[in-house]
């Protein structure tokens, strides 16, 4: 494949990635009312290990080192246990319009991180953008909490933050084991641990649940916690990361406009006015100049 059109799928399948992501939400909120936090939030990865496990057999894929587990523990934490219940519990009770605000703070705090691990010294710009975005967003929670911070709220605020460290960890080790590799061993490393907790919680009524909230589950198992970053990985290595990485800015936007569609939630201007704001927070951050320890200030 020519260099060109090779960049071109790389962006086709970010795209891919994040309309994927954007339906993550969306499907939460449905599979959650009739599957409960535990089903819904565990549950997806035990449902993926099975698939990961028959790609790893035909690709014969090798083992991670005892240094590399170390760092998928830590993906594992994020991408496979923290995220999915943290977001199935906050589902509960936000509206998905909501939590695609809050959301949008993940990219940022990713770069962070990232920064973080690298040793680098994030600039003044990149403080302030910080803070403008968590400001924006708690501001949008109070005044749909009538004053005060829901737990909802705090749990998918917690969940940003603990992806945030995966994404930036999983970033890192993707240069040694492979892009999507890191999601699929993190899957194959919780899925053990999530079948007892996921089995007291399953009940006879779950087979009578609509057909709708099984595909959400599906979904959520099969798509959200593997295929999208497969697509999302894979576009981002053909068409350079920075590029691609872009196409992210679109998922809270998306993600409404699901919610709008799949869901019948009314859309209010201030939510997109939030929205608008904690985006352009994100891309004024992610750009912001960084500099290692004792040395010249790069450009992200």
């Amino acid at each position: 494949m020519q260099g060109e059109t090779r960049e071109k799928f790389g962006l086709l399948l970010g795209l891919v990635g994040v309309i994927c992501f954007s339906l993550t939400l969306p499907s939460t909120s449905i599979a959650v009312e009739y599957f409960g936090t535990t089903v819904v939030g565990l549950g997806r990865t035990v449902v993926a290990a099975i698939l990961v496990a028959v790609v790893f057999i035909v690709r014969k894929e090798k083992l991670p080192t005892l240094r590399q587990f170390k760092s998928l523990l830590i993906v594992a934490f994020g991408a496979v246990l923290g995220f999915p219940l943290l977001s199935s519990r906050a589902m509960e009770s936000l509206p998905v319009s909501h939590g695609a605000v809050e959301l949008a703070l993940l990219p940022l705090a990713t770069a962070g991180f990232a920064m973080f691990r690298a040793g680098e010294v994030p600039s003044v710009k990149f403080w302030i953008s910080s803070i403008i975005g968590s400001l924006a967003v708690i501001v949008y929670a109070l005044h749909l909490g009538f004053g005060q911070l829901q737990f909802a709220d705090l749990a998918l605020l917690a969940a940003v933050v603990i992806l945030g460290l995966s994404y930036a960890e999983g970033g890192k080790l993707a240069k040694e084991v492979g892009s999507w590799q890191v999601i699929a061993w993190a899957i194959m490393i919780g899925a053990p641990f999530f079948i007892i907790p996921v089995g007291l919680n399953l009940t006879t009524e779950m087979l009578h649940a609509p057909i709708h909230a099984w595909v959400s589950f599906i979904y959520l198992a099969v798509v959200s916690q593997f295929l999208a970053y497969v697509a999302w990985y894979s576009g981002m290595a053909m068409g350079g990361i920075a590029r691609v990485s872009q196409i992210q800015y679109l998922q809270p936007f998306l993600m409404i406009l699901f919610a709008t569609v799949f869901l019948d939630e009314s859309i209010t201007f201030f939510t997109l006015v939030i929205a608008v704001i904690v985006v352009f927070s994100v891309i004024l951050g992610k750009n912001a100049t960084v500099s290692k320890k004792g040395a010249v200030s790069v450009k992200n």
